[in-house]
C-alpha cells in the first residue's frame, strides 16, 4: 500500500479554508469558485503535453487502435464518464473508447475497499482487455501514485501499447511510468484532499479534450457540427434534422426525409441531398473518402 504522503500538493491543506465550517454558505460558495476559477490555468500550463499525447493516440487510433482510460475512485469515474460520452456524441462504438475502474461497475457508486492499492488486478484487468500494440492507454490518478493505474500502465506498456499518465502533482511516478506525462498541478483542494474537486475538474478538462480532439482529427466532426452523434432520442433526432438542414440549405422536411432514408446517419443524408444520391451510394462514397464528410463533399 502506497501512503499518500503529505508533501503532495493535493494533500496539503490550504489555511485560506481553514474556518469554512464556520463561515456562511455565500462565503464558503465564493471561495470555492476562486478557487475552481484556477484550474483552466494550471491546465493551459501543460497543452504542449497535451497536445503531444493526443497526436500519438490519434494516429494510432487511426490505424484501428482503441483508447482507454483507467483510473481510481473519482478518476476513474470520470474515466467512465468520457469514455461513456463517445458513442453518443462521436457515432463511436463502445468498444473504442472504453474506461477502466478499480473495483469494477459497483465502484462507480461506492467505494471498493483497497481497489486502488491493488496494481495486479490493475494489470489483469488491461490483459483481459486484450490491450496491443495500436491501442492507446491513459491512467489517471490526482496523486499519481494509485497502485492499480501504475499496474495498468505497466502491462500496457509490456503490450506494447502507448500509454500516457494524467495526474495532478509534480514528479509523480505515473509520469515515470508513461511514454506521455501530463502533470496538471492545481495545488491544495478546498477541503484537504478532497481531490474530488479542483483535481478533479481538471482531469475532467483534460479528459474532454483528449477525447473531443481526437475525434475531430479522425473526421467525426463536420468543422464544429457533431456529424456522427446516435440520434437515440427526440431532442437528438431533431438536433440531426437541424444539422442535415444548416449543411445542405435543404428545408427541415427534405432533411428529414433522407434522414429516415440513411437510417438516421446524418453525414449519409447530407450527401444523399447534395449529390443526389441514394443511401448506399452515399455510404459508398462516404467510404471512399475515408468517413470524411468534408472530403466527400468536395470529392
Amino acid at each position: 500500500m502506497i501512503d499518500p504522503l503529505p508533501e503532495l500538493s493535493t494533500e496539503q491543506s490550504d489555511p485560506r479554508y481553514s474556518q469554512i465550517d464556520r463561515l456562511p454558505t455565500e462565503r464558503i460558495a465564493r471561495l470555492m469558485n476562486q478557487a475552481d476559477a484556477a484550474v483552466p490555468a494550471a491546465v493551459a500550463v501543460v497543452i504542449p503535453a497535451i497536445s503531444a499525447a493526443i497526436d500519438a493516440i490519434a494516429d494510432r487510433m487511426a490505424a484501428g487502435g482503441r483508447l482507454f482510460y483507467v483510473g481510481a475512485g473519482t478518476s476513474g469515474r470520470l474515466a467512465v464518464l468520457d469514455a461513456s460520452e463517445c458513442p453518443p456524441t462521436f457515432g463511436t462504438d463502445p468498444s473504442l473508447v472504453q474506461g477502466v475502474i478499480a473495483g469494477g461497475p459497483d465502484a462507480l457508486t461506492r467505494s471498493v475497499e483497497g481497489a486502488e492499492d491493488d496494481a495486479e488486478a490493475g494489470a489483469a484487468a488491461l490483459k483481459d482487455l486484450e490491450v496491443g500494440p495500436l491501442d492507446s492507454v491513459v491512467g489517471v490518478s490526482a496523486s499519481g501514485r494509485a497502485p492499480f493505474v501504475l499496474g495498468a500502465l505497466a502491462e500496457a506498456a509490456s503490450a506494447g501499447a502507448l500509454t500516457v499518465g494524467l495526474s495532478c502533482n509534480d514528479d509523480a511516478p505515473l509520469s515515470a511510468a508513461a511514454e506521455h506525462a501530463i502533470e496538471v498541478v492545481v495545488g491544495p483542494e478546498v477541503v484537504t484532499g478532497s481531490t474530488r474537486l479542483k483535481a478533479g475538474t481538471a482531469q475532467k478538462l483534460v479528459l474532454n479534450m483528449i477525447s473531443t480532439i481526437s475525434m475531430v482529427k479522425l473526421g467525426r466532426t463536420y468543422g464544429n457540427t457533431m456529424i456522427e452523434m446516435s440520434a437515440m432520442n427526440s431532442k437528438l433526432a431533431g438536433r440531426a434534422m437541424r444539422i442535415v438542414a444548416d449543411i445542405t440549405g435543404a428545408d427541415r422536411e427534405t432533411a428529414g426525409a433522407a434522414l429516415d432514408a440513411a437510417g438516421g446517419q446524418a453525414k449519409v443524408a447530407v450527401l444523399m441531398i447534395r449529390h443526389g444520391l441514394d443511401a448506399d451510394g452515399a455510404r459508398a462514397l462516404l467510404e471512399s473518402h475515408g468517413e470524411r464528410l468534408s472530403d466527400a463533399l468536395s470529392g
